[in-house]
């Protein structure tokens, strides 16, 4: 994983990870690294120094009693964690998990009867209220075709442990 500070056209600074930079470089081409805070989708890396490690040195050996050592930097404070996802998409999750509840709320769920009765709600042979339930991709396939309106409900990948 390779870890780029990105710059968008408005200034805005921030950080993402890749698998690899053909990777960034294909996802930029095709408009996917948009900026967390303003959307742009004008996004350059910005100059970076690489961090590696020394290997042709060891610490010496700390002891109780050794001297303070002079002219060695303090180790750098940790940096802040970066952000599984940006605010913009905190706000679309939490938006999608309050759509899921309040149609769970105020919708009868009906398990594998949904699509059976979706159409017969469709097609007039019973009344018309708010279900959910489960279907097959075949059976939601063919109620599409028979335009009867379906939509699945938002699932968060944290909602399906």
């Amino acid at each position: 994983m390779i870890r780029y500070t990105l710059n968008c056209a408005a200034g805005h600074q921030f950080e993402s990870w890749f698998p690899s930079s053909a990777s960034f470089d294909a996802q930029q081409a095709r408009g996917l690294v948009t900026c967390p805070t303003c959307g742009s989708a004008q996004v350059e890396k910005a100059v970076m120094a690489p961090s590696v490690a020394r290997t042709d040195r060891t610490p010496p050996p700390v002891t109780e009693d050794a001297p303070p050592a002079v002219g060695v930097p303090a180790p750098a404070p940790a940096e802040a964690p970066v952000p599984v996802m940006s605010h913009p998409d905190g706000e679309l999750r939490a938006l999608l998990r309050e759509l899921r509840e309040q149609i769970v709320k105020t919708s009868d769920y009906v398990g594998d009867e949904f699509a059976d009765l979706a159409r017969k709600m469709h097609d007039g042979e019973i009344e018309h209220r708010s279900i959910y339930g489960e279907a097959t991709m075949e059976e939601v396939k063919a109620l599409r075709e028979d335009d009867v309106e379906v939509l699945p409900l938002p699932v968060l990948p944290e909602d399906r442990n």
